[in-house]
């Protein structure tokens, strides 16, 4: 099976968000549209600061159980609501990404799980004010009960093969079916205790 690690939910995903940089967040200075290294950027007219807008950094977790996969029904009021996806979230500035990994399958599924690999990095093109750039780890269940919390109000272990209930990221679907298909053992981590 072919590797796929670049999703787009949309067509133009070029949007640069310009428009978000009327000031300077670090001295208050109003930003003008300057080039730099051939691309727009918004530049503080006073002290210089060139307002940089990057993907979001994320982490997705593959929870493997024998043949099975722990999928999450996103709650209503979440990004993609009411469709099923990998426990997955934001890294936070001060973690490092098997942290995050962790952190959020214990919010999410309520399982202490042991993190086993890099499996994959994915772009997501989601919407024009979302792009995320997301870790992909295989990982195995320690302790806990499966209960849904944070972003899922459900949970369910679904066969590899399939079939799966409505997905909301197509990341998902190609990483749930290429583990199903190749079963990589992907790049070792670190142990964090």
């Amino acid at each position: 099976m072919d590797v796929k690690q670049i999703f787009a939910a949309y067509d133009d995903h070029s949007n640069n968000g310009l428009e978000r940089f009327s000031y300077c967040p670090g001295c208050g200075g109003k930003c003008a549209v300057q080039m730099d290294a051939g691309r727009e950027r918004a530049v503080c007219s006073a002290c210089g600061r060139i307002q940089y807008r990057n993907p979001a950094p994320a982490v997705s977790v593959l929870i493997v159980a024998e043949d099975k996969v722990l999928l999450g029904k996103r709650a209503p009021g979440s990004f993609m609501e009411g469709k099923w996806c990998l426990p997955c979230g934001f890294i936070e500035f001060d973690e490092d990404f098997i942290t995050a990994g962790r952190r959020e399958a214990k919010e999410e599924t309520g399982l202490n799980i042991q993190v086993r690999s890099v499996i994959s990095v994915c772009s997501n093109y989601l919407v024009p004010d979302l792009h995320t750039l997301v870790i992909v780890l295989l990982a195995g269940v320690v302790s806990g009960e499966a209960c849904p919390g944070d972003d899922l109000d459900a949970l369910q272990w679904v066969k590899l093969s399939g079939p799966w209930p409505p997905l909301a990221f197509a990341a998902d679907r190609h990483i749930i079916e290429r583990y199903h298909k190749t079963h990589p053992e992907g790049l070792p981590v670190e142990t964090i205790l």
